[in-house]
This record gives structure tokens, sequence and C-alpha cells, in this order.
């Protein structure tokens, strides 16, 4: 089981795009989805210091909250290809 966590919007682009890299590499996650309003993610917030999404989680590799759909692909690429 993998301790990946991913921090999602249904609907968002740039969430899909790295979901699909998830599943592309068969990579298990927990997805957690935040609200839409942007002041209602403290939670997401709080890993990462601010609200956009996604927003990935790794502790395997000290990952506590790495923002940006581009950078979460070149790193699930460069960890888990």
């Amino acid at each position: 089981m993998s301790d990946l966590e991913l921090y999602i919007l249904p609907g968002c682009p740039y969430c899909a795009k790295v979901i699909s890299k998830l599943d592309e590499l068969g990579l298990d996650y927990v997805e957690h989805e935040v609200p839409r309003s942007h002041g209602q993610r403290d939670e997401v917030k709080a890993i990462s210091d601010q609200t956009g999404v996604p927003v990935l989680v790794d502790p395997a590799t000290d990952v506590t909250g790495m923002p940006e759909s581009d950078d979460i692909v070149e790193y699930l690429d460069e960890q888990y290809a």
C-alpha cells in the first residue's frame, strides 16, 4: 500500500494530469477532495502553504506538499518510473 496522498478538485484538468500519471505508473494513492472555495481549503493550505490543487504528499521521500501538476508529474517519473 502506498503512502501517496493527492489533494484534488473534481473536474480540474491539472489534477486529471497527475491522476493520469499515477495511474500510468500503477501507483496507489489516497485522494482528498478539496472544497471549491479557496477560502475553505484550510487542510491543503496547511500542508502546501497555498490553496491551489493538485498537491502531492509522499512521506516516503519527505515530500510534504508539492504543488504544480508539471512538477508533480516530473517528480513521479523520477521517483517511480
